[in-house]
């Protein structure tokens, strides 16, 4: 290996990285030593904001491999024949701790995926769980606060969590899969991921379907107890990370079948609930998965920070061919994403070398200046219309139109909201042992909840998804239902 120079940021050559410059053998350290105060200054900003959410992850990349031509679905050119890949960028997270947390600690997964297509980037941003807490994003701030650390005493609060969930019986369908094995997978290979929202897909045509995207992991469904998550996280704080990595290095794979479902525009008109409500799922009896390809991740990132830490994901990243939905949640995340990206990364965060478009032709846009700008536009015009860059729009890519209707103002769906159904079917599918383990995880997570009316109105909410749910929670946590009126 030929030997380099070792320099400054700017290509000055180093003669000595062990010793600072001072005046004298044990005088002063000198302001004219540049190169400790270039190496103190980057050490100082070498960390950027972690997320606000999804904090701790791993990542690798691979592609998406399609096993059957859906254009008669979608005009997205990763779906146009049979055998097309895609490269890609899968990103596993956990939600609610900091980026020094467990892998292990109960909590939903992020499943988050970037692929590079032709037309630019398509992002999935989504979760090992099919469906979340709330449905509307007005919520939102409001359900992560509770998830974070108390105002006050700066530790995780039972109360604010158990609190906002028993005044959101929305949440009962989370809650009751958040609660059970699957609340802690063994590692990231070992559990799905899905998309979770509806998003719309449309064809040459126009013509556009609902879908839903679910990915099945090929290593098949494994999970630790709450007891072995607990000493997994006080052994290896990393394990999933690690086995994910190590997997890979070893020349192994991780993979998913990819599925969809697939509801027609007037299907969605008519059907029972609210197809858009990200806190129920479409019943697999109405919509069966079909199978139409497969995720492989094959390659470990070169360097953590450059390649997932800077990673920035965001559902308004679509390509022809994908749309959103009315999902309100969905409509809410296309703004939240990028802004967030354009405060911890900066302006140009979609200049960095994993957010690149570098499959697309050359991105023509007229955003300019900034921290990061590569410069790469050169002395091109920063507006449009202009008489100079030939950059010209494409009135084939506006999006499908959507009929809209009614009043303004703040409402909620029309829909006679069911928030219990779905949790209570969910319950009665498990077996006894994993219905004991259920009501043993949630009757732990009320340690510390001292509010009698808190406990009572969140058992109540299971009460309505199932009788017996309710009423061996209540038990288990001394709630006298006969007593609470609210």
């Amino acid at each position: 290996m030929s030997k380099k120079v070792l320099s400054t940021a700017q290509g000055a050559p180093v003669g000595d990285n062990q010793n600072s410059q001072t005046a004298g053998r044990y005088g002063p350290v000198l302001m004219q030593d540049v190169h400790l105060l270039e190496k103190l200054a980057h050490f100082n900003r070498e960390r950027i904001p972690e997320r606000v959410v999804h904090a701790k992850g791993a990542g690798a990349f691979g592609y998406l491999e399609i096993t059957e031509d859906l254009s008669d679905l979608t005009k997205a050119l990763p779906f146009s024949k049979a055998g097309e890949r895609t490269p890609c960028l899968l990103r596993f997270s956990t939600v609610g701790g900091e980026s020094g947390s467990g892998d292990a600690e109960r909590d939903p997964r992020g499943f988050a995926l970037k692929f590079y297509t032709p037309e630019g980037n398509w992002d999935i941003v989504g979760n090992n769980t099919p469906v979340f807490f709330i449905r509307d994003p007005l919520k939102f701030p409001d359900f992560i606060h509770t998830q974070k650390r108390h105002p006050a005493t700066h530790c995780k609060d039972a109360t604010m969590m158990w609190d906002f969930w028993s005044h959101s019986p929305e949440s009962v369908h989370q809650v009751t899969i958040l609660f059970s094995d699957r609340g802690t997978p063994k590692s990231y290979r070992h559990m799905n991921g899905y998309g979770s929202h509806t998003f719309a897909m449309v064809n040459a045509e126009g013509n556009r379907v609902w879908v839903k995207f679910h990915f099945k992991t090929k290593a098949g469904i494994e999970n630790f107890t709450a007891e072995e998550a607990t000493a997994m996280v006080g052994n290896d704080p990393d394990h999933a990370t690690r086995d994910l990595f190590d997997t890979i290095k070893d020349g192994g794979t991780a993979e998913w079948e990819v599925q969809i479902q697939v509801m027609t525009e007037d299907e969605a008109s008519t059907y029972r609930f609210d197809p858009f409500d990200v806190t129920k799922v479409w019943p697999h009896s109405d919509y069966p998965c079909r199978t139409i390809g497969k995720l492989v991740l094959d390659r470990n990132p070169k360097n953590y920070f450059a390649e997932i830490e800077q990673a920035a994901f965001a559902p308004s990243n679509m390509i022809p061919g994908i749309e959103p939905s009315p999902d309100k949640m969905l409509q809410g995340r296309l703004f939240a994403y990028a802004d967030a990206h354009r405060y911890r990364l900066g302006a140009n965060f979609a200049q960095i070398t994993v957010n690149c478009p570098y499959m697309a032709r050359e991105a023509a846009n007229h955003q300019r200046d900034g921290a990061m700008y590569d410069g790469a536009a050169e002395d091109a015009p920063n507006y449009e219309p202009n008489s100079f860059d030939n950059v010209h729009e494409a009135p084939e890519h506006n999006p499908t139109p959507l009929a809209v209707s009614g009043s303004t103002g703040t409402q909620a769906r029309d829909y006679a909201q069911d928030d219990f159904s779905q949790a209570g079917d969910l319950y009665r599918l498990m077996s006894p042992e994993e219905q004991d383990r259920l009501i043993s995880n949630l009757a732990g997570s009320f340690d510390g909840v001292e509010n009698e009316g808190i406990k009572a109105r969140a058992v109540c909410n299971f009460f309505r998804a199932d009788r017996e749910y309710g009423t061996r929670l209540a038990e288990a946590i001394g709630v006298d239902l006969s007593a609470y009126n609210g």
